[in-house]
């Protein structure tokens, strides 16, 4: 008889057991499954995270995001490249004295007038003999673009030009597309600027 309820108490405890294993395993498995999954959106979150602080990064290089400024125009207004967010933009650094300079300018009256780019033309004015040389240089070649003054080459120097004419060529979302060093010829222009954003 002992035996007999032993086997039975045996028995109801294994059942017993069977039955919270299966209905707990669900459970915890759900709640792994939520656990992993709350890990794996964490994973998700800080990686989305790291891509917008990359993509956000300041710097020179292609696809960080271009170092902002401030400089005054030829006519005495204030300019910052971050007036421009939402569109694209040509930022060319040059000087009058510079021979690839004067051939590219044409170039770029051109992209202003027939393109939906907006044309920064920044003056290293520290360079030039005299304020006369830039008024002349614009009006000789009828340029209507903005032309910025870089009177202490502190924009220049931010944007680490060595050789002149250089151009970076900036997205709608003020991130780094290209950057061409020399002059740009129209054509060349047109398709940087149709493959960007």
């Amino acid at each position: 008889m002992k035996k007999t309820i032993l086997a039975v108490l045996l028995i109801i405890g294994m059942l017993t057991w069977v039955v919270y294993d299966f209905v707990d395993k669900p459970n915890m498995e759900a709640s792994s499954d939520t656990q992993d999954n709350k890990v794996g959106d964490e994973l998700d979150d800080t990686e989305e995270s790291a891509t917008l602080q990359e993509s956000d990064k300041i710097g020179l290089a292609q696809g960080n995001k271009a170092p902002d400024f401030e400089l005054s125009t030829l006519d005495g207004k204030t300019v910052r490249l971050s007036d421009f967010k939402g569109q694209k933009v040509m930022l060319n650094f040059w000087a009058t004295w510079c021979p690839p300079c004067r051939a590219e300018m044409p170039d770029m009256q051109k992209l202003h007038e027939n393109e939906n780019v907006v044309v920064l033309a920044v003056n290293l004015t520290e360079t030039e003999s005299s304020m006369e040389n830039i008024s002349g240089f614009v009006e000789e070649l009828a340029l209507t673009f903005p032309i910025l003054l870089d009177e202490k080459i502190e924009v220049a120097g931010l944007y680490k030009i060595q050789p002149i004419p250089t151009s970076y060529l900036i997205d709608t979302t003020g991130h780094i597309y290209n950057v061409a060093f020399g002059a740009l010829h129209y054509k060349t222009m047109v398709e940087e600027f149709e493959k960007m954003k």
